[in-house]
């Protein structure tokens, strides 16, 4: 199941960035996200209210709250907007490779951050994403 999840995903996120970019024609990338986030607040919280979780919301943890947010911001306030700004100005398919290149972040700041150890796979898959930016660019 977790591999038809990953596939799914993988799908939605590969065909998703063309109806970004056809949507973007026409107005300002941070107009784009608003629509795109609003819209998706709306979606989560009817499915948490049709699943009857609403309540789980008042049991998260402040640390929680604040990790959370600090990652919308960073993933969802500057990263989508670069990525939305991005997608206006340039190639969808340059740019969904560069936005594809963030493991090699993930990689490197888990190491330092999080403690995580550098294994050989982790370094040959960085190293590929450095190949790759490389032939990109």
């Amino acid at each position: 199941m977790v591999y038809i999840l990953a596939l799914i995903g993988m799908v939605c996120w590969g065909v998703s960035p063309l109806f970004a970019k056809w949507g973007l024609k026409d107005i300002d990338p941070l107009a784009g996200l608003f629509v795109r986030t609003v819209f998706t607040a709306v979606v989560i919280f009817i499915w948490l209210c049709f699943k009857g979780n609403l309540e789980t919301l008042q049991t998260i943890p402040v640390k929680s709250v604040l990790l959370i947010i600090t990652e919308a911001i960073m993933a969802t306030v500057i990263g989508d907007l670069a990525y939305f700004a991005a997608l206006k100005r340039g190639s969808a398919s340059i740019v969904m490779l560069i936005m594809s290149c963030s493991p090699l972040v993930t990689i490197i700041t888990s190491v330092f951050l999080l403690g995580e150890r550098l294994t050989v796979s982790n370094m040959i898959g960085a190293a590929l994403i450095i190949i790759g930016i490389i032939i990109l660019v």
